[in-house]
């Protein structure tokens, strides 16, 4: 039995949800998102939230009644707050700053590193060292949060790259003399 799976999402004031042909439909004050609906688990809508339970007893059934119920919330948080990933640059050299759809991150290599914002996703440079990715699908910011780590991840020795805010980076301790 899944823990996570028994709990009912729900739907703050504000926000409506749909079921139409396999697709769920939540609309917010952020937004609109939706999510195809898995044949293996059965979603009931009651006046008070939303209902995920496996539609049969296979093992298929029991895997992705969690995480089905997980994406479901992470629809209607979407709609309501938002989610943001906050990226935190340490080197000399190294910054960023946001121009409009673009993000200009120099990161020591002898080219700037160009990244297209995609639709949906808000990025803010507070400073040169702080890049604040906000949107409303989770996955969407994870990804493009991940995707600027990328450029430069943190190394072991002086800690010298892009890390995500609250990132602990264990160091080394290098050469003993």
């Amino acid at each position: 039995m899944s823990r996570i799976g028994k709990k009912p999402i729900s739907i703050p004031s504000g926000v409506t949800a749909t079921i139409d042909g396999g697709v769920l439909n939540v609309k917010g004050p952020k937004g609109a998102l939706s999510l195809t609906l898995r044949d293996e688990i059965s979603y009931t809508l009651d006046d008070g939230g939303i209902l995920v339970k496996p539609a049969n007893d296979s093992k298929s059934a029991r895997a992705f009644w969690g995480m089905q119920r997980t994406m479901v919330q992470n629809l209607v948080t979407g709609v309501t707050e938002g989610f943001t990933k906050k990226l935190l640059i340490t080197g000399v050299g190294y910054r960023a700053n946001s121009q409009g759809k673009k993000l200009k991150l120099q990161l020591g290599y002898s080219h700037d590193v160009d990244i297209d914002v995609p639709e949906g996703i808000e990025i803010k440079t507070p400073d040169q060292t702080t890049v604040e990715i906000s949107g409303i699908d989770k996955q969407k910011v994870g990804q493009i949060a991940a995707e600027i780590r990328r450029w430069r991840k943190p190394e072991p020795y002086k800690g010298k790259g892009i890390k995500y805010d609250g990132e602990y980076i264990f160091r080394k301790e290098g050469k003993k003399k």
